[in-house]
């Protein structure tokens, strides 16, 4: 029976009833129905009102309850049915429904969990930003690329007001392009700044790949194997002419009188000294020895050490030594970071050049737990800055770029942060700062 059917009845049943009750004291007939009969057409249309609120008023009441419920996102809790076939089967679609949604959110909420996993994993540093291009969300490697204990320390900031080399290169990627960067402190990095589609508009993100290690493999294995084959070519090429050279300044010492073929010969001999010299220094950057680590203080090391640097500066700078209250005690060799600190305040002494008050401080940082050279020289060009420790380059007329090489070998099998910059708008200084790891 359908609801047409069931009001037409309610209406049909309550006329019949008020005529039979009406009807008689109005004189419209004389005889009164039974009793009975009046009760039965008076209780029809009561019934007949009960049975429309069971199939149809409470039936709506669960489906707001089941709106609410949507309303809410409650899709655990479903919905019983009341008895009445349309309503049963709206809460039969109702019910498949809420299965259906939480299984999608489940599924969405495992996926979003894997994916935030992956993520907060990754070695690849991941930042994603509002819709203005602030910081909104980052993963612990970006975090340790911009050197920052957490997010609420870059959250909402642009990379251009984060401080850092890396955050200012990742600044300048342009939408949709990838840049590989190579930094101050030897590290290299490619940076990307993608986007992905979140309710209808572009998003942007970051991407920060570490390829320092890559690259200094590489080019350290290219350099090397260069670096072998000539000293093996030029030192076999070398040795026979100064066995030639000597034969013949033996032969010619005494029959040949003039002494300016004599000089000719020495000088030949000493340009070919001179060449193995050079090939044997390039050659020693692909042989340092391995590490002998051991406790060391490094107040002890720079002070043991300083003596021989005052001697190395001859007077020519003001070299003054900063050491700690305390020990700053590593894990390094003390060899081969006595070689790292003479090649960096040479080089610092090279850069002040004749400069009258130059001046080169080396300090002991127990808050880096490390060391720092600063020096007033010219400082490092912007143009420089990303090459120093590249193969072979140097900013000095006739240098072999071997020095930095070398400091950037050693520091590395240190594990060791460094960073070589000049401070522009500060003290103007050109500070060498390690850092050793701490344990």
């Amino acid at each position: 029976m359908n609801m047409r059917m069931v009001f037409r009845l309610m209406a049909a049943f309550t006329l019949l009833s008020a005529a039979l009750w009406i009807g008689p004291a109005l004189n419209l007939w004389e005889a009164w129905p039974a009793l009975w009969i009046r009760i039965l057409l008076t209780i029809t249309p009561l019934g007949l009102m009960i049975w429309l609120y069971l199939s149809l008023i409470r039936p709506m009441s669960t489906i707001f309850t089941g709106m609410e419920l949507l309303r809410a996102q409650d899709f655990a809790s479903r919905l019983t049915s009341v008895g009445q076939f349309d309503a049963d089967r709206l809460v039969e679609m109702f019910n498949g429904m809420m299965d259906r949604l939480k299984s999608e959110r489940l599924r969405v909420k495992e996926q979003n969990h894997f994916l935030h996993l992956l993520i907060e994993a990754s070695p690849l540093g991941i930042a994603i930003l509002d819709f203005d291009g602030r910081i909104s969300e980052c993963n612990s490697a970006m975090l340790e690329f911009l050197s920052v204990p957490g997010i609420d320390m870059v959250k909402g900031l642009y990379f251009d007001e984060v401080e850092g080399d890396i955050a200012a290169e990742i600044a300048k990627v342009p939408d949709g392009s990838t840049m590989t960067v190579r930094l101050s402190d030897t590290k290299v990095i490619r940076c990307s700044r993608l986007s992905f589609m979140e309710s209808g508009f572009h998003r942007p993100f970051i991407i920060v790949e570490g390829l320092t290690d890559e690259v200094m493999k590489a080019e350290k294995a290219a350099y090397g194997k260069v670096i072998r084959l000539i000293a093996h070519e030029v030192n076999n090429t070398m040795a026979g002419v100064n066995s030639l050279l000597q034969t013949l300044s033996d032969v010619l010492e005494d029959s040949v009188a003039d002494p300016d073929i004599m000089a000719a010969l020495e000088s030949c001999r000493e340009r070919c000294d001179s060449l193995g010299r050079f090939i044997t220094s390039y050659a020693n950057v692909v042989k340092i020895p391995d590490l002998v680590l051991r406790p060391v203080d490094l107040n002890s090391l720079l002070t043991s050490v300083f003596p021989f640097l005052e001697s190395m500066v001859a007077g020519r700078v003001k070299l003054s030594l900063l050491t700690a209250i305390e020990p700053v005690v590593v894990d390094a060799d003390p060899v081969l970071l006595e070689q790292v600190l003479v090649n960096v305040v040479k080089n610092a002494v090279e850069s002040i050049g004749d400069k009258p008050d130059g001046e080169i401080r080396v300090s002991v940082l127990p808050a880096f737990n490390g060391i720092e050279i600063a020096d007033n020289g010219p400082g490092i060009s912007s143009e420089a800055a990303g090459k120093l420790f590249s193969p072979f380059f140097s900013t000095k007329r006739g240098g072999q770029g071997l020095g930095l090489m070398f400091v950037s070998e050693i520091l590395h099998r240190h594990d060791c942060r460094f960073s070589l910059r000049t401070d522009r708008e500060a003290d103007h200084l050109t500070r060498f700062r390690i850092s050793f790891p701490v344990e």
